[in-house]
C-alpha cells in the first residue's frame, strides 16, 4: 500500500472487509447495549466534563499545548491525512482535508511524536486508561460526513485550540444536539452516536482530540480489555499502525532537515 495514495480497498480484500464490518456491527451492537446498562456515566451524545476530573489540567494547560501545536504545523507539510493512515477513512477524510498528527494509537504513544508534545503527551499519559490521541486538523469549508464509532466502551474528550473567529459555523453535531468548540475548552461526546462535522469558514480548525475508556462496572471493564486485544489483532489496527510508524518516522526526518536548515543559516 502507497501510504500517499490511498485506496480504496479492492478485490477478495473488499469482500472481506464488508463482512467483517457487518458481522462486527451486529456484535458490537449487543456489546454497546450491555456497556450502556453497564456504564458509571450518562449514556448520553455529550457527556459533563465535570464528570471527569483529570481534564480540567487540559483546560488549565491549553496555551502550553497551543504552543506546542503551532510548532508541529510548522512542519505540516508532514502531517498526513486521516485517510491515508487508516484507508478505511476513504469515506469521511479525503485529500488531507482533515490532517491527524497522532500521539496515541490503541494505547500505546507514538515516541517520536510525543517528543514534538512533551506537555501533551505527558497530560495525555496520566489519563486513565487513554486509547487515541492526536490533533485533529481541519481544513476551512471541510465537512466530515455522518459517522458512528466503533465502541461504548470509550468516551471522546476535544480540546478547542485553533477555533475560527466564526466559532458557530464551525460545529459538530452528536445525534440531534450540536455543539460548537470554544479555545481552551472542552466538550465530551460518545461517538457510537451519528455524529458529524462542519466547518463553514475560511480558517482552520485544530483541537487535540483523545479517548479514554468510559468508566464501567466491572464485567463491562473486562469485556471492554478483550475487545480491544481482539481489535489489534485485525488489519482495522495492523494498517494503521504500520502507516503511523511510517509517518512518524517522516515527520522526524522533516524537523530534522528545518533544525540543520536554520543551523546552517545562523553559521
Amino acid at each position: 500500500m502507497n501510504a500517499e495514495q490511498p485506496i480504496k480497498p479492492e478485490g477478495l480484500n473488499k469482500t472481506k472487509r464488508k463482512v467483517v464490518k457487518r458481522l462486527g456491527k451486529r456484535i458490537m451492537r449487543w456489546v454497546a447495549d450491555f456497556q450502556s446498562r453497564q456504564s458509571l456515566v450518562p449514556d448520553t451524545p455529550f457527556i459533563d466534563p465535570a464528570l471527569f476530573p483529570f481534564l480540567q489540567e487540559f483546560e488549565e494547560q491549553s496555551d502550553a499545548i497551543l504552543t506546542e501545536l503551532r510548532g508541529i504545523l510548522e512542519h505540516r507539510e508532514a502531517i498526513p491525512g486521516f485517510e491515508q493512515v487508516s484507508p478505511d477513512q476513504y469515506r469521511i477524510a479525503v485529500a488531507k482535508q482533515w490532517k491527524t498528527f497522532v500521539l496515541y494509537g490503541f494505547g500505546e504513544a507514538l515516541p517520536k511524536n510525543c517528543k514534538s508534545a512533551p506537555v501533551t503527551a505527558e497530560l495525555l499519559g496520566r489519563t486513565p486508561n487513554i486509547q487515541t490521541a492526536w490533533f485533529s486538523i481541519l481544513a476551512p469549508g471541510y465537512h466530515i460526513p455522518a459517522h458512528t464509532g466503533v465502541t461504548k466502551g470509550i468516551v471522546r474528550a476535544h480540546l478547542g485550540l485553533i477555533i475560527p473567529q466564526e466559532r458557530e459555523k464551525c460545529r459538530i453535531r452528536v445525534d440531534q444536539e450540536y455543539r460548537a468548540w470554544e479555545k481552551g475548552k472542552i466538550i465530551v461526546l460518545d461517538d457510537t452516536y451519528e455524529h458529524e462535522v462542519w466547518n463553514d469558514t475560511d480558517e482552520e480548525r485544530v483541537v487535540l482530540l483523545f479517548d479514554f475508556d468510559r468508566p464501567m462496572k466491572w464485567r463491562a471493564r473486562v469485556l471492554n480489555k478483550l475487545l480491544m486485544r481482539a481489535l489489534k489483532m485485525t488489519a482495522f489496527y495492523q494498517e494503521p499502525r504500520k502507516n503511523l510508524a511510517d509517518f512518524e518516522s517522516r515527520f522526524e526526518a522533516a524537523t530534522q532537515r528545518a533544525d540543520k536548515t536554520l543551523e546552517s543559516l545562523s553559521d
